[in-house]
């Protein structure tokens, strides 16, 4: 039984969020506010996802966030009234996988879950080398000039889309379709958020990651 942190300082919310998702199977854990949330993260480490709302009295959602991506990749989906595209922009830049408005839809934000812990368990045992770049799929472990670099679980399925599509141009739209779902209504620069940051993140084996103008990128490795 999967299990997800539900942290929101409204109860209605989590108590809507929690009976809902505990008819879908999962095992949920609620948290009223931000410390609270961090200190159960800290004593329980089988938790696989969690809901986490932006706007809290002391600690808010991104201060957990930040904390969050300072040790793991857990999947992290952000719950907001807040529905600007900066916003929205900023919270996949520390490192959000999903971002949901309120109000929202049950069904949707339950849906949004299983497809990030299906990805998650999908085992994919290919190991591409390339040179001073190594991904290993199914351990979701990347390398560059054999270091360790810690990917968010979206930078990790961006570039394994962009490696399994090698050589082939692909537009923003099939990225974000292929990534984050096709029912997702981000903005487009939600894609080239995450490039910039992929690329940033694998130094000079950045340049692998090509930008095709008028359509969107293609990876080229070298081996």
């Amino acid at each position: 039984m999967k299990k997800v942190l539900v942290v929101d300082d409204e109860e209605r919310i989590r108590k809507l969020v929690g009976d809902f998702l505990k008819k879908e199977g999962f095992k949920v854990i609620e948290a009223e506010d931000g410390r609270k949330a961090l200190e159960i993260l800290e004593e329980d480490r089988e938790i696989n996802l969690v809901i986490l709302d932006v706007m809290m009295p002391e600690y808010d959602g991104w201060a957990v966030l930040r904390e969050i991506r300072k040790r793991s990749r857990l999947p992290v989906v952000m719950l907001t009234a807040r529905d600007g595209e900066e916003d929205e922009v900023f919270g996949f830049e520390l490192g959000a996988d999903e971002y949901i408005s309120k109000p929202f839809s049950p069904q949707i934000l339950t849906a949004r879950i299983k497809a990030i812990l299906r990805r998650m368990g999908e085992e994919d045992g290919e190991v591409k080398i390339y040179k001073g770049l190594k991904i290993d799929v199914k351990g979701r472990l990347v390398e560059v000039d054999g270091e360790r670099v810690e990917l968010t679980l979206k930078e990790f399925e961006l570039l394994h889309f962009l490696v399994r599509n090698e050589g082939r141009a692909l537009s923003r739209e099939q990225i974000l379709d292929a990534v984050w779902d096709i029912n997702y209504y981000g903005d487009m620069r939600t894609v080239d958020t995450h490039i910039k940051n992929l690329r940033l993140k694998l130094k000079d084996k950045g340049v692998y990651i090509q930008t095709v103008r008028g359509i969107g990128y293609r990876f080229e490795g070298e081996r």
